[in-house]
């Protein structure tokens, strides 16, 4: 699949940006440099007449994206988010690619119901609305359940959207193996890796069973969180291709007039948004990633109710203790401490200099930080740190890259609320708190009690391991059924692998 006819699809990628107007538009948002711009409408304007035309009552930008597909739509949908990258106006219009699309009809709606349930639809539901929202890869329809009375929320698939997808995917394989081949100095950032985790993710929207396993757990880690609420999922009106929820009744988290209309405090939602999102990346190391203002509302109360739970991350124990250190480091401008961590995790090849590397880590932090409140930018930091790792010969880590991209998403949500909003300040309290309880003395304590009964696990099969791994170095030796010093032995070795464990927890926890 992945093969030259892809030519065809990236140059009819250029031709449809050029043919829509977007080229230009999409060009001065990103203050592209001259040289470029004018590299790029060279190529795409030969091309103009084979891309698509859109719809010509969108904007152009989105006009082109709609044009191209889901991946590109999904795209589109970050970039909303992000007014301090592409400007105001620009994220205005990329906002109706949240939840706002053209539809596919009701009729083939209702046919997919039936189908995914085996019953009429009169049977599951009374009433049966018009698509209340629409997106890159479903629709939303909001009904009534015929057993129970209770309003929920139904979700479908678009028809075609698996092979749509994987069209688009396999153009992106395509551009990712040609950057690799003509620019070597790429291949440390893995872009092939890059689409393949972003492949998995996406993939995980076009099963609906696996979306609604999702928000089961989210809802479990989450329950006991103050300010936050998520929909319950109807499991025995759900399947592949369809997910029956709870209806979650709210103002848009994006819609600021609806929000100052109904009373609610901007400022504290801002900082509730991320605070929330850090909480569940760091303490349950599970996350919703796609947090656009298209997948929030916010309840009478003021809780956040968070939907759409197609794309969720997910980081392991040690990794979140590496992020969290970083995160710190940075709010505490202790430079040496974040070179230091970056070592220690394996992220910067060993033979680079500790100190350089810290240097040049405060030259990206100390800019941001000089900075006013309103200029604070996690997307520029970022953007700086990846001038400085590509120096150091850092490699794109594939685990962090949703993570990355959400918390970029997530910072422009909450300053879509409060532009004035300080990242740092608000990020403080929860690194800290996770801090405390991962990596202080209580944490290395209860490590040291999980990995001594792990170990513990082993030790009635340590003697037997010992003796047949030394009856693997002295094979001509006779094989007896009772030393009793090679159980003694056994013992001594739980003993000494118990405490290089211990040792181990506190260098790295120290």
């Amino acid at each position: 699949m992945r093969g030259p006819h892809n030519i065809w699809r990236l140059i009819r990628t250029g031709a449809t940006f050029e043919r829509t107007g977007a080229m230009g538009v999409i060009l001065d948002a990103f203050d592209t440099p001259a040289p470029l711009r004018v590299a790029a409408r060279v190529l795409a304007w030969p091309f103009k007449w084979l891309g698509e035309k859109g719809d010509p009552s969108m904007p152009p930008a989105v006009r082109a994206l709609t044009a191209l597909g889901p991946a590109y739509i999904k795209f589109g949908q970050i970039l909303s988010t992000r007014p301090d990258v592409v400007g105001d106006d620009m994220a205005q219009e990329l906002r109706v690619l949240q939840d706002k699309l053209p539809a596919f009809s009701i009729e083939e709606a209702k046919e997919q119901v039936e189908q995914e349930l085996d019953q009429p639809l009169t049977d599951v539901f009374t009433e049966f609305s018009e698509p209340v929202a629409a997106a890159s890869i479903a629709q939303v329809h909001k009904a009534t359940l015929a057993e129970t009375g209770e309003t929920v929320a139904v979700k479908i698939l678009r028809p075609g959207i698996e092979r749509a997808f994987r069209k688009d995917i396999d153009a992106f394989y395509f551009a990712a193996g040609f950057i690799e081949f003509f620019s070597p100095s790429s291949r440390r950032l893995r872009p092939t890796e890059v689409i393949e985790h972003f492949e998995g993710v996406v993939n995980g929207e076009l099963d609906l069973r696996l979306e609604a396993s999702a928000a089961s757990e989210f809802a479990a880690n989450t329950s006991d969180d103050v300010g936050f609420q998520l929909p319950d999922v109807k499991w025995g009106y759900s399947g592949r291709r369809i997910m029956t929820m709870s209806w979650a009744e709210g103002e848009p988290l994006g819609d600021n007039a609806a929000l100052d209309t109904a009373g609610h405090d901007r400022v504290l939602l801002s900082e509730r948004v991320l605070q929330l999102f850090l909480n569940h990346a760091l303490r349950d190391g599970y996350f919703h990633a796609d947090m656009h203002q298209g997948n929030l509302k916010v309840a009478a109360n003021g809780d956040i109710i968070a939907y759409d739970f197609g794309i969720m991350g997910h980081i392991d124990e040690y990794t979140r203790r590496v992020y969290a250190e970083i995160l710190f480091g940075f709010i505490r401008r202790d430079y040496h401490r974040v070179a230091q961590v970056h070592f220690e995790a394996g992220y910067v090849p060993a033979d680079r200099d500790v100190d350089e590397f810290a240097r040049a880590l405060r030259a990206v932090g100390e800019p941001i930080f000089g900075m006013d409140a309103t200029r604070i930018s996690m997307g520029k930091l970022l953007s700086y740190l990846f001038e400085v790792t590509e120096r150091f010969g850092m490699e794109t880590r594939t685990e962090l890259i949703l993570l990355q991209r959400t918390m970029v998403v997530v910072e422009g949500v909450a300053r879509s609320l409060d532009p004035n909003m300080n990242i740092w300040t608000v990020a403080q309290p929860v690194v800290e708190d996770y801090i405390k309880q991962s990596i202080g003395p209580k944490a290395v304590l209860r490590d040291f009690t999980q990995t001594a009964r792990v170990l513990a696990r082993f030790g009635p099969r340590l003697p037997d391991l010992v003796e047949e791994a030394l009856l693997r170095q002295t094979q001509d030796a006779p094989r007896t059924s009772n030393r009793p010093w090679i159980g003694r032995l056994g013992w001594i070795a739980l003993g000494v692998a118990i405490g290089f464990g211990a040792l181990r927890i506190v260098q790295v926890f120290a």
